[in-house]
C-alpha cells in the first residue's frame, strides 16, 4: 500500500471566520514599506514584463553575476523547481530539516525521492548524492546553527526567507558552493505577492535545469516591482528599524506568555515555538478570534507556533487567556 500523500499546511487563512488577531503567520506586521508598497500599487499589469527580467537580474545580482539569479514565484515554487532540478541533474535523496517547512519534503515525495529529516546538521549523512536543504534561521523554530557542514558533492540549497527577520546574533557561515533561495515578501509583509529568487554559485548542470523548468513569466508585475525595489537604501532602512521595533514586541509577548506558563523555546526570530499549559488552548483562542499555528504538522503536538504582534493583539491574546483560565478553574 502507497503511503498517504503529504499535505503541506501553514499558518494565516484557514477557511475560517478572519482572525482579529492572527499570530499564526510568521510574516511581519509591520509592512511594507511606503515607497516599495507604491511601486507595487503602481506596476504595470497591462503587459508581460520581460520574459527574460534582464534589468532585475542585473538589478539583484550585478552585470557579472545576472545568468545565475533565477527568479520564481515565491519560495514554494523554487523549492519545487530546485526538487526537480535537482534530481534531473543526478540528486535522489533530498534531506531536510525536521521540525521544517513542509514544502521541502512534500516536493521530494511528488518526485518519488526518498526524503530524509535531519534535527542538526551533524545528522546529514547522505548515501548518494543529494539535495540538502537548509533553512536560516529555520520554521517554525527560529533557531540558526553554530557552523554548517561542507556537504561537498552534493546540492546545497540555503533557505534564507527568515534572514531578513534576525532579530539576534549574525548568520552563519553559508557552505561553500551553496545555492539560495531568497523571498523577501515575508520581511515586506507582502506575502500575497509571490515573489522570489534563486541565487546559483555556477552556470552547472543544476543551474540549466532549473533555468529551463521556470514556467513564461514566472513573475507578475507586482513581483517584478517588489523584487526591483527589495534592495533599495530606503528598503533597508525600513527593515532596521522593523527588526528593532520586533525585538521590542518579541521581548513583550514572551514576558505575557511566561506569565500565563507557557514554555517556549529559543529563537532569534519574530517567532518561535510555544506550548500552553493547558491542551485545547489554540482552537479556543481560534473562537475568540486569535490565531496560533498549531506544530503537529511539524511533528510536534501540543505546541504552536507564534509570531510577535502589536501591543493591541497582546493585550487581547492576554486576556482571552485570563477568560479561558477561568473557565477552566
Amino acid at each position: 500500500m502507497k503511503a498517504a500523500p503529504l499535505q503541506p499546511e501553514h499558518g494565516g487563512p484557514d477557511g475560517g471566520p478572519v482572525p482579529m488577531h492572527d499570530f499564526s503567520t510568521n510574516a511581519s506586521p509591520l509592512g511594507p514599506p511606503p515607497a516599495l508598497w507604491q511601486a507595487v500599487s503602481n506596476a504595470d499589469r497591462r503587459s508581460y514584463p520581460d520574459p527574460q527580467y534582464r534589468a532585475l537580474r542585473r538589478r539583484l545580482g550585478s552585470d557579472s553575476d545576472a545568468e545565475l539569479v533565477l527568479p520564481t514565484a515565491g519560495g514554494a515554487e523554487g523549492i519545487r523547481r530546485m526538487t526537480l532540478a535537482a534530481m534531473r541533474a543526478g540528486h535522489h535523496e533530498v534531506w531536510a530539516p525536521q521540525p521544517g517547512f513542509g514544502d521541502y519534503a512534500v516536493a521530494a515525495q511528488a518526485l518519488g525521492l526518498a526524503a530524509k529529516p535531519y534535527a542538526e546538521p551533524a545528522d546529514i549523512q547522505p548515501t548518494a548524492p543529494a539535495l540538502v536543504w537548509i533553512c536560516e534561521p529555520c520554521n517554525p523554530t527560529g533557531a540558526s546553527a553554530a557552523a554548517w557542514p561542507a556537504l561537498d558533492g552534493h546540492l546545497v540549497v540555503v533557505d534564507r526567507a527568515y534572514e531578513p527577520l534576525r532579530l539576534l546574533g549574525q548568520a552563519p557561515p553559508l557552505p561553500p558552493q551553496a545555492w539560495q533561495l531568497v523571498c523577501p515578501n515575508k520581511a515586506l509583509g507582502l506575502t500575497g505577492v509571490r515573489a522570489g529568487y534563486l541565487i546559483a554559485p555556477a552556470t552547472d548542470a543544476a543551474w540549466a535545469h532549473a533555468r529551463l523548468l521556470a514556467p513564461s513569466w514566472v513573475l507578475s508585475a507586482e513581483g517584478v516591482a517588489l523584487l526591483t525595489h527589495w534592495l533599495d537604501d530606503d528598503t533597508q532602512a525600513w527593515l532596521a528599524d522593523a527588526r528593532a521595533r520586533l525585538r521590542e514586541w518579541t521581548a513583550a509577548q514572551r514576558a505575557l506568555l511566561a506569565d500565563r506558563q507557557w514554555q517556549q523555546l529559543p529563537s532569534c526570530t519574530n517567532f518561535w515555538l510555544a506550548r500552553p499549559p493547558r491542551p485545547g488552548t489554540a482552537p479556543r483562542l481560534r473562537e475568540r478570534g486569535i490565531q496560533v499555528r498549531d506544530a503537529a504538522s511539524f511533528g510536534l503536538p501540543g505546541w504552536v507556533r507564534v509570531s510577535a504582534q502589536p501591543p493591541a493583539a497582546q493585550q487581547a491574546l492576554r486576556q482571552a487567556l485570563i477568560d479561558i483560565e477561568g473557565e477552566n478553574s
